[in-house]
């Protein structure tokens, strides 16, 4: 799933992971979650608001990787697009969205042997 960037201010910055992601990989009885971060794991509460209109993940930890890796939205910048990759329940790897048209998995055909 793409998700977006976003920043509160100086140290507030986290992640708008949007409804319909939400609604498709987030159950609501899930109130923490795992985050992959290179070398760094997380875990994150998830808020009631979570579910209520405002995807949003908020954590000092994950906003200080995100600024590190200069990834932060500034007000006069559009946030920028991350992969956020389910591994395992209620886990996911955080990395760098691939540029629209490039990077893209090709299927395998396959021949008769």
């Amino acid at each position: 799933m793409v998700v977006k960037t976003q920043s509160r201010g100086r140290g507030a910055t986290g992640l708008n992971v949007g409804t319909k992601n939400v609604r498709r990989y987030f159950p609501r009885t899930t109130s923490v979650i795992e985050l992959q971060l290179d070398h760094l794991q997380i875990q994150c509460g998830l808020g009631p608001d979570f579910w209520r209109g405002q995807p949003e993940i908020n954590d000092p930890r994950l906003g200080a990787w995100l600024e590190s890796k200069h990834l932060h939205a500034k007000p006069y910048r559009t946030p920028v697009p991350l992969a956020m990759i389910p591994a395992g329940k209620n886990s996911f790897r955080l990395q760098p969205a691939p540029v629209h048209g490039q990077h893209r998995i090709k299927p395998v055909s396959q021949t008769a042997a």
